[in-house]
């Protein structure tokens, strides 16, 4: 199984763009969840440093500038997804991924404050 270290530029730049209402609340996140093509499309105008905030993790061993390097993404490149983060949460729940886990649910719980959900 990989391992994975929490990437804290990526929830910096979530807990910005909860802050600025840049968040989805309702989506199915397996339709909106950026493809293969979303992706390469970012890459070409973005770049990898960008590309990376959007991935909570960082794939222990796997060399910076491939996809392979960054998982967990929580959105679709221009908003937060709610659904995003909540399927962060349950992967690395499932696998193990503490840290990662504990960040997704923070940011969760920031995204719900911040949207009025308070049940």
């Amino acid at each position: 199984m990989a391992k994975y270290e929490l990437n804290d530029e990526a929830v910096a730049r979530a807990r910005e763009l909860i802050e600025t209402r840049q968040y989805v609340l309702d989506s199915d996140w397996g339709e909106v969840q950026p493809r293969a093509e979303a992706q390469n499309a970012y890459l070409e105008n973005h770049g990898w440093e960008d590309y990376a905030r959007w991935h909570l993790g960082l794939t222990a061993g796997a060399k910076d500038q491939t996809k392979a390097r960054y998982a967990f993404v929580y959105g679709d490149f221009r908003r937060v997804h709610r659904t995003g983060l909540i399927a962060c949460v349950y992967r690395a729940s499932e696998w193990r991924h503490k840290a990662i886990e504990l960040a997704a649910h923070d940011l969760l719980q920031q995204l719900d404050r911040a949207a009025g959900i308070t049940e």
